[in-house]
């Protein structure tokens, strides 16, 4: 009898980009970490306990601790070549993942996609209460008081002049470069609620937070609009304030060009 084997590297798997919702308030943020419940952890386990095979997700990024996502996206390889055509996985999935987790989408997608390097802008809201509200305490920032939102916009406008956010970058990350386009920002108020929304091509590890943290005192008179720029050309985190709480901050929207997808 010919000895038969299975070689792995020759499988042919099929690629995935699958879509969650999460509340990251359980969570020590969506990477895998020894020792810590991550939205990843909770994720692969669920794919390959439905799928039968081992899955390993790939996130559009990393999210802190506390940080939620209306829309997330992961990319992961299966030998199933028809994962996105079948009705119920979703359904099963979400019967078998947590509350706080959900998936609302699964596409095929290019063998060389990527849930990270493929996005081409990536969009954070950010939410802050100015009167205590339980129901929102683990979703936003309590701050009581008036805000000068017009100060706090005219701020917005400037961070549109600038490509370069080192100052608002986490001392240490890993990244090459500290480049960033952004294409959009507005502070808006409603219900009591300050929303800060931001778009850009790419973002900084804490740059969301260590911005609208740096913006509260624009609005409360403790820094000037002049200042404010020059924390942005010097370039130095030193000069930039208290970051705001990770629970007030949404990632809100990823974007990928059509050509990704099949």
């Amino acid at each position: 009898m010919l000895n038969t084997y299975i070689c792995i590297n020759c499988i042919v798997k099929t690629r995935y980009f699958i879509i969650i919702s999460f509340k990251g308030t359980s969570y020590h943020g969506w990477q895998i970490q020894p020792n810590s419940v991550t939205v990843q952890k909770i994720l692969d386990e669920a794919l390959s306990r439905i799928l039968g095979e081992r899955i390993a997700t790939t996130g559009a990024g990393r999210t802190d601790t506390g940080v939620h996502a209306s829309v997330f996206c992961a990319h992961f390889d299966s030998v199933s070549p028809d994962l996105a055509i079948r009705k119920n996985l979703i359904f099963r999935l979400n019967r078998f993942l947590p509350q706080d987790i959900s998936v609302s989408k699964i596409s095929r997608v290019l063998p060389d996609a990527h849930a990270r390097f493929s996005a081409i802008s990536r969009t954070y809201q950010y939410y802050i209460s100015k009167t205590k509200d339980p129901f929102y305490d683990d979703s936003s920032w309590f701050l009581h008081g008036e805000f000068d939102l017009i100060l706090m916009n005219e701020a917005c406008g400037l961070l549109l002049n600038h490509s370069d956010f080192t100052s608002f970058s986490r001392i240490h990350s890993d990244v090459k470069t500290n480049l960033c386009k952004i294409f959009y920002a507005i502070w808006e108020e409603s219900e009591g609620r300050l929303v800060f929304t931001i778009k850009a091509d790419r973002f900084l590890r804490n740059m969301v937070r260590a911005i609208v943290g740096t913006m509260i005192k624009i609005g409360t008179g403790k820094m000037s609009l002049k200042e404010f720029e020059a924390i942005i050309l010097a370039k130095d985190r030193c000069l930039v304030g208290k970051s705001a709480p990770a629970k007030g901050l949404f990632l809100l929207d990823i974007e990928y060009p059509d050509e990704v997808f099949i």
